[in-house]
């Protein structure tokens, strides 16, 4: 029997990759956990194996190709079955099937409305109705060709969409109601946007050159639009004194590198944070905007952004409540170098409540992060400098660090978000009551 092999998914909030290699070829026997390709993502590289015994009867994509998470790439034949027999051929007949309903479907709800509309409409009317209903009778033979079940064909009516404009994410570009649902809340552009899509020659000006875009930065790129504009963004700024801090960190970080980690400022702000998402929990929240219902989270996993050759990635720590220094800042130059050499696992990318985007090893005296949905807040960390501050009624040279944070206003108010912001400043600035 002929399986196909699709694209599962692969992380979340990821929906394409690039086939970065193929590792078998037609003809070749596999064995069931056998990996057959290799998917780069904006998150990883991984293998997609094989989900049981056969032989490679047809690849259907090649190197360099962008993929979907459902997507068909190869056909396996398996062992003991008669070769004609194939899951595509059941799921045609489905799709046949599909379709003759939707006709019966469409056929008796014409049938209905022509009904209704001659009792209560003159001949002029009627004529006017019969037009019409040539021309829908037309468009409905247009769109007779996409793929949509017969629900899905109801909502696009009920949401006026046209199904034509719409690009599906199923099998087989099969359209499904969350394609209908997100295509009918894309705000319509103007005629000004669109004449601003098209880019002007700039090489009438001066040189240029062309470089395609990483798949990664592609993946990247749909992302952060995607989330500036679902999530009305407040960034609150605030600065902490980490003189005291740095003392700290320098008591313990001999013991710290014994244990194979390196303690820095993310690693304590990881610590401060397994705190600091329990006293306040709504930053440890997801928003389910279609049930109108907020999901409180009773474990505790942070991400990290971390700037790597290849693009961003973010890893999680997980549980940060329950995790010591040591093991927190073990853990993170553990997943840290992973980033680097493109090891990372996709679970070791997955179940973030929150992150800490720490750009301080590069300079900046602020941002304004992006919340990464479905997480609501964000932390970004800037480079501290000293600056002259007034303590015990003389002016001091203390080390102060910029602390930006950004979050999903639908969830958090501005003035939790300054209370969260302040606590944490507080405990920077007063480490050894919370930390030992």
């Amino acid at each position: 029997m002929k399986k196909e092999i699709r694209i599962p998914d692969i992380a979340e909030n990821v929906e394409t990759g690039l086939i970065a290699g193929i590792l078998v070829s037609a003809g070749d026997k596999v064995s069931k956990d056998q990996a057959l390709v290799e998917i780069e993502t904006d998150k990883a590289t991984t293998d997609i194996p094989s989900p049981f015994d056969g032989v490679v009867d047809e690849i259907k994509v090649e190197e360099g190709d962008e993929v979907k998470v459902d997507q068909v790439i190869m056909i396996i034949e398996t062992e003991g079955e008669a070769k004609g027999d194939t899951e595509s051929d059941d799921k045609n007949k489905e799709k046949n099937a599909g379709s003759e309903d939707e006709k019966e479907e469409k056929t008796k709800e014409k049938a209905e409305d022509d009904g209704e509309e001659a009792g209560s409409k003159d001949g002029e009317e009627r004529k006017k109705e019969s037009d019409t209903t040539e021309k829908d009778e037309k468009e409905t033979k247009d769109l007779s060709d996409i793929p949509a079940s017969p629900s899905v064909r109801r909502l696009a009516r009920e949401l006026d969409v046209d199904l034509t404009q719409v690009e599906g994410s199923g099998p087989g570009k099969r359209i499904t109601a969350e394609d209908v649902k997100s295509f009918s809340k894309r705000p319509e552009k103007t005629e000004e946007q669109k004449k601003s899509a098209h880019l002007p020659d700039f090489s009438q000006w001066g040189p240029t050159s062309k470089k395609s875009m990483t798949t990664i930065r592609k993946i990247t790129a749909k992302n952060v639009s995607k989330a500036w504009q679902t999530i009305p963004h407040v960034t609150q700024f605030d600065e902490a004194d980490i003189t005291g801090l740095e003392d700290f960190r320098k008591n313990y970080a001999g013991k710290v590198e014994k244990a194979g980690g390196k303690l820095t400022v993310t690693a304590i702000l990881l610590k401060i944070l397994g705190f600091a998402l329990q006293k306040f929990p709504r930053f440890n929240s997801s928003l389910d905007i279609e049930n109108d219902q907020i999901i409180n989270k009773h474990y505790y996993n942070v991400g990290i952004a971390a700037d790597t050759p290849q693009g961003l990635l973010v890893p999680v720590v997980r549980d940060v409540n329950s995790k010591s220094l040591t093991e927190l800042s073990t853990e993170l130059s553990e997943l840290a170098q992973k980033a680097r050499d493109k090891k990372l696992s996709t679970e070791e990318m997955q179940g973030g409540n929150f992150t800490i985007s720490n750009l301080g090893g590069i300079g900046g005296t602020a941002f304004t992060p992006i919340v990464l949905p479905p997480q609501v807040a964000i932390l970004g960390v800037s480079r501290a400098k000293y600056k002259p501050v007034y303590k015990d009624d003389e002016l001091k040279k203390r080390l102060i660090i910029p602390l930006s944070l950004s979050y999903d206003h639908r969830v958090i108010d501005g003035a939790d978000g300054a209370r969260f912001l302040r606590w944490i400043c507080d405990v920077i600035e007063d480490p050894y009551a919370i930390l030992q």
